[in-house]
């Protein structure tokens, strides 16, 4: 059990960054890098048994209403494009407080958002394509929203190691 003074106690991680070692934008846009990335070779898996299995892809596009299939890329790099932006978003809340609650709550909301996407297809969407695309989203909400929150949370008012 962790002495009441350790330097960690009010920290979300296990050991609280020294104050020299707060996150900054840079720290978020490297972890939504790398959380992105992860979330896009997941989706790309996802996406690849998924075709393996027959389904189709198909959606409507926002803008022409034309039923084609998904390029195999989008799956790579969407994933990567909403990890870097969630990182840039995530630094508004740097330093707040109730910063690691503000960026999840809203990172929930936007990958919820999100899903309305593939969910609001028109009826000539197959429903194994709709529930197919749905999931790199949740892909990507997992990895990425809870590590950018973990991350901005250690920036908190009174969240930092004090120096004796």
């Amino acid at each position: 059990m962790a002495h009441v003074n350790a330097p960690w106690a009010g920290s979300v991680t296990p050991v609280a960054p020294p104050p020299e070692a707060i996150p900054h934008t840079s720290t978020l846009v490297y972890a939504g890098i790398v959380t992105g990335a992860w979330s896009g070779l997941l989706s790309l898996l996802v996406y690849g048994l998924g075709r393996l299995l027959g389904v189709p892809f198909e959606m409507v596009t926002p803008f022409g209403h034309v039923l084609g299939a998904v390029p195999w890329y989008l799956p790579l790099l969407v994933p990567l494009v909403a990890g870097v932006l969630g990182g840039y978003l995530s630094a508004l809340a740097l330093g707040r407080p109730h910063a690691g609650r503000i960026v999840f709550w809203a990172g929930t909301g936007i990958a919820l958002l999100s899903c309305i996407v593939p969910l609001a297809q028109s009826s000539e969407v197959l429903l194994s394509s709709r529930l197919w695309l749905l999931v790199p989203h949740l892909i990507t909400w997992f990895l990425v929203v809870p590590q950018l929150a973990r991350i901005v949370a250690d920036s908190e008012p009174g969240m930092t190691m004090v120096r004796a």
